[in-house]
């Protein structure tokens, strides 16, 4: 594939890709999720699962708006589509992104229960799904050329 056959996303302003601008609040929140559940687990201050609550609905919200973003790239490019990393890459995406949801509703709960242990289990999962899909993203924006400027 020559730099000219780059594959280029549906979703775009300006000739900039909507998705990976999204992309880094969810991550950044569902990350600052675990640490925010770590730090109401060390010291039992309410507080701490107040931030995770925030930051997981956040972090859900910015999830489904970079979900879209890239749903319509998948499916309005077939070049997209074709790509090997792609499948793996959207469906871990969605993996995190429901798992978040169900985390989200877990910290509804009392400060305490709403952490020990579900919503602590959920963030680490979160937390180790991230690298994965964010390596298969960085192999089809950097290895691939999806998105690079023509």
């Amino acid at each position: 594939m020559t730099y000219d056959e780059n594959p280029q996303p549906t979703a775009q302003v300006a000739k900039h890709p909507i998705y990976p601008m999204l992309v880094p609040f969810p991550i950044v929140c569902f990350m600052g999720a675990l640490a925010t559940d770590i730090a109401c687990c060390v010291t039992a201050q309410m507080m701490w699962a107040d931030f995770s609550a925030w930051l997981l609905l956040i972090g859900v919200i910015m999830g489904l708006l970079a979900a879209v973003a890239g749903a319509i790239d998948v499916f309005g490019n077939r070049l997209i589509r074709t790509q090997t990393p792609a499948w793996p890459h959207m469906l871990g995406n969605l993996l995190v992104l429901l798992l978040s949801a169900f985390n989200a509703f877990v910290h509804t709960r009392d400060a305490w229960t709403s952490i020990v242990p579900t919503g602590l289990i959920l963030s680490v999962i979160v937390v180790l799904i991230l690298p994965v899909t964010g390596w298969l993203g960085w192999e089809m924006g950097y290895r691939r050329g999806v998105g690079a400027a023509r």
